[in-house]
């Protein structure tokens, strides 16, 4: 059986995001059919729009995202119809290298669903980051399902997708803070200040927000940064180090992922401290810088690649933290859209006016 739905397509780079029909099949062996319920627009989605990931056109958008289970290909054992699920991008195969060794967070073998979802005509889409969630159904693989506490609303759970979890595990695991450290996080859009919520989370005695926005910088405060910094009017890297002793932080968070804000974040660090990036390049971007000063300067420069999160482990937990009133997650949901409004959630997206734009269907 085929599902005639309902999905935003990005057709050709810097097209519009376009609302048109979706043809889903019915899970195969080893997939999963999910009614999609939220999907929050994530910058990810305009790289994908713009080339900027790949040039795989069409891209169905969209991919973080909860919704229900709706049925269930041969040998799934994991989920089942009627789960209310988190969508994630690391559906960790168990067997590769970093699996063996203990560490499914780095997975180089993560997989997704095997049958296409396809345009009308037949024409197969690409699903943005194996997902492709701006659709009232999609087909996953089923390692991408991770069940939740279904009292949690799809609205806040699907965050857990992708850029909340980014910023939180950035913290959490990927540095990771530890209390009493110093932090700093550059860029505070939706993923900088879930960083600086994780770094709350995990006791940090100085957590600094640094944006050209005022606005965001507001943001930044409310969700635990201690100091803010308007990198237009005043030098980052020297106030960074006058709120932190005159050393620089423990922990810098980059998330923007900019050439010359990577740069801020190395020499706004202590001589041992941690640079993360959780920002998201272009392929065309360059860092030129002297290696002298990497050599000289220890510590340790990391990336962050989904938070370095482990999603069955990772999503329930903080679903759970939400739920008892210890995760703020709703706060990141500046409002709710139909399908027709992902283009305009873009434009908002970049003009900076929004933490979170989320479909509801």
């Amino acid at each position: 059986m085929t599902h005639d739905v309902r999905g935003v397509i990005a057709r050709a780079k810097g097209a519009p995001a376009e609302l048109t029909r979706v043809l889903v099949p019915d899970p195969g062996p080893g997939e999963a059919l999910v009614a999609i319920q939220a999907c929050g627009v994530c910058h990810t989605d305009l790289h994908y729009r713009e080339a900027g990931i790949g040039e795989d056109f069409p891209y169905l958008l969209g991919h973080e995202a909860a919704g229900v289970v709706e049925a269930v290909g041969e040998g799934v054992t994991g989920v089942a119809p009627g789960d209310f699920v988190v969508l994630n991008w690391r559906a960790v195969c168990g067997e590769c290298r970093a699996c063996r060794r203990g560490r499914p967070w780095y997975c180089f073998a993560t997989h997704n669903a095997s049958q296409k979802m396809t345009l009308a005509d037949g024409t197969p889409l690409s699903p943005a980051l194996g997902i492709g969630a701006f659709v009232d159904k999609t087909l996953v693989a089923a390692g991408q399902c991770t069940k939740v506490d279904p009292a949690a609303p799809a609205e806040v759970a699907g965050l857990l997708g992708c850029g909340v979890m980014a910023g939180l595990g950035a913290a959490l695991n990927t540095a990771p803070v530890v209390r009493g450290d110093t932090v700093a996080v550059i860029g505070c859009g939706g993923v900088g200040d879930a960083a600086i919520l994780g770094a709350q989370l995990a006791g940090a005695r100085t957590i600094i927000g640094v944006d050209v926005d005022p606005r965001k910088l507001e943001w930044a405060r409310q969700f635990g940064a201690t100091h803010v910094i308007n990198s237009r009017e005043t030098d980052p890297v020297e106030r960074i180090r006058e709120l932190t002793g005159g050393f620089g932080a423990d922990v810098v968070i980059e998330a923007i992922g900019r050439p010359e804000t990577y740069e801020q974040a190395f020499y706004a660090r202590d001589l041992a401290g941690t640079v993360v990036l959780v920002g998201v390049p272009t392929p065309r971007m360059r860092l030129d810088m002297p290696l002298l000063d990497f050599f000289g300067r220890g510590g340790a420069l990391k990336s962050s690649w989904y938070g370095d999160c482990l999603p069955e482990r990772d999503f329930p937990m903080l679903t759970d933290l939400y739920l008892q009133g210890r995760l703020p997650l709703d706060k990141f949901v500046t409002e709710t859209i139909g399908l027709d409004d992902v283009e305009e959630a873009f434009a908002k997206m970049e003009r900076g006016e929004v933490l979170r734009s989320v479909v509801k269907l």
